[in-house]
């Protein structure tokens, strides 16, 4: 444990979200920083980059000559134990504490007060993660808006333009949903959708920022956008299962995200086809930010 001008242990937890990165340390019950800052320049397929971005993260949020007892991160985009273990043993280069690096979603079931579960987040883009009794990770889902992430916003419009698309070939007039995603995407007609999708520079982004379509699209009685809500939440559900399949508890299940928590109709579809599907599970949503998990593991650090 290094010096610090605090009478208890400081820990530090991060947050590092495809957007925005959070930082909190606390000392004991005292909170000691609180920071939230974009995340442009995290690298984290660059172990060195980035455990100095992490480095120069703390050493900006903390008071002088604070220093951290443990340190512990849950990083976007950290994508398998070998590339977080890369992470952490670059960050012994800047700490002399215990450090734990772990993928983001893993922050949802300590922030939620479980030693065990899942963790279930759907906003851009959709994944799930929890570990079997050994404590082994395991990851579902995650795999970007071109490959998958249904359920995520991104997924849910490519499903969209999908089932569009569809109707069009059948000779079908364009329905709510149609005309809601030409206005979104700013197109003439329904096969003009396809260039859209693939003229995107950022998939997932550029994609998932025209979900709130879909979702006016169902208010306005769409059946189609209905369906592809519904179809949504099943595919986040299929996430719970196969982790589940694959030896994880799946008792508790903590869900996180901008799109699944602000929309009932598909936060809805998840739940029903969850209690089809595995009824001993029981979905809660999480009501504190991730970052209190990472201050968790944090603590158990020490």
């Amino acid at each position: 444990m290094q010096d610090s001008p605090f009478p208890r242990p400081l820990v530090v937890g991060i947050d590092v979200g495809g957007t925005k990165t959070h930082l909190r340390a606390r000392a004991g019950d005292e909170l000691v920083a609180d920071h939230i800052r974009p995340s442009s320049g995290w690298r984290p397929h660059d172990p060195v980059a980035a455990a100095d971005w992490l480095a120069a993260l703390v050493a900006g949020a903390l008071p002088a000559g604070a220093r951290p007892a443990a340190v512990a991160v849950g990083a976007h985009a950290c994508e398998t134990p070998r590339q977080c273990a890369e992470i952490r043993a670059a960050l012994r280069l800047h700490f002399d504490a215990p450090a734990s690096v772990v993928g983001d979603a893993e922050l949802l079931v300590p922030a939620a007060g479980l030693d065990r579960g899942a963790g279930l987040v759907a906003g851009t883009g959709s994944v799930a993660v929890g570990r079997r009794e050994d404590n082994t990770p395991v990851q579902v889902g995650g795999w970007g808006a071109l490959l998958g992430d249904e359920g995520g916003a991104a997924g849910l419009v490519r499903e969209a333009v999908r089932v569009v698309w569809a109707a069009h070939d059948l000779g079908e007039e364009p329905d709510e949903l149609a005309k809601r995603l030409l206005a979104a995407f700013e197109v003439p007609d329904v096969p003009a959708l396809g260039g859209a999708l693939e003229g995107a520079t950022s998939p997932s982004a550029d994609w998932g920022r025209h979900a709130p379509a879909v979702f006016a699209a169902a208010e306005a009685g769409s059946s189609l956008a209905g369906a592809v809500l519904t179809e949504g939440g099943r595919s986040l559900a299929a996430l719970v299962v196969r982790l589940a399949a694959r030896g994880v508890p799946v008792d508790d299940v903590v869900v996180a995200g901008s799109t699944v928590l602000a929309q009932p109709v598909l936060y809805d579809a998840f739940v029903a086809s969850l209690a089809e599907r595995v009824p001993h599970a029981r979905p809660r949503h999480l009501d504190v930010p991730p970052v209190e998990g990472a201050l968790a593991m944090a603590r158990s650090l020490l």
